[in-house]
């Protein structure tokens, strides 16, 4: 993980983020309500709906980010991490202890660890995929 996490007050304007993200060059950004995560703001939102649907620039990023804010705890494993960001569609992942942001897991991140994995490792990722496949689909709670 990152542990390097931008976080904005949910009442921020939109382009406010905007310029926060471009300067610290990250395509996510925490959005917090007193100090608590309630949500994420990423390049993808301001894509979607500041410009496709032509919403002002001064528009509060609570209004634009993506809730509720789906997060991971510290101790989370790379398969569990990998496994939601599949089955939610989603690309960054903040990390939570104890209603704290403490860092944020990108599938680039993921990607990264993957190319520097042992062949055990890779093998493990195999046998894990094939496993899956053969499970029985089960209710996404």
């Amino acid at each position: 993980m990152t542990s390097d996490v931008i976080a904005v007050d949910a009442s921020k304007p939109a382009n406010e983020a905007a310029k926060i993200m471009e300067q610290k060059i990250v395509g996510a950004i925490v959005v917090t309500e007193n100090d608590t995560p309630v949500g994420i703001v990423t390049d993808r939102d301001f894509a979607t709906k500041i410009v496709a649907h032509a919403y002002p620039f001064h528009t509060p990023v609570k209004q634009i980010m993506s809730s509720p804010l789906v997060a991971i705890s510290p101790d989370e494993s790379v398969w569990a991490i990998a496994e939601l960001m599949y089955t939610r569609g989603i690309r960054k992942l903040p990390v939570i202890d104890d209603d704290k942001v403490v860092g944020i897991v990108t599938a680039t991140d993921l990607v990264t660890q993957f190319a520097v994995c042992t062949e055990d490792d890779t093998r493990k990722m195999y046998y894990h995929s094939i496993a899956r496949l053969y499970e029985p689909c089960r209710p996404y709670v």
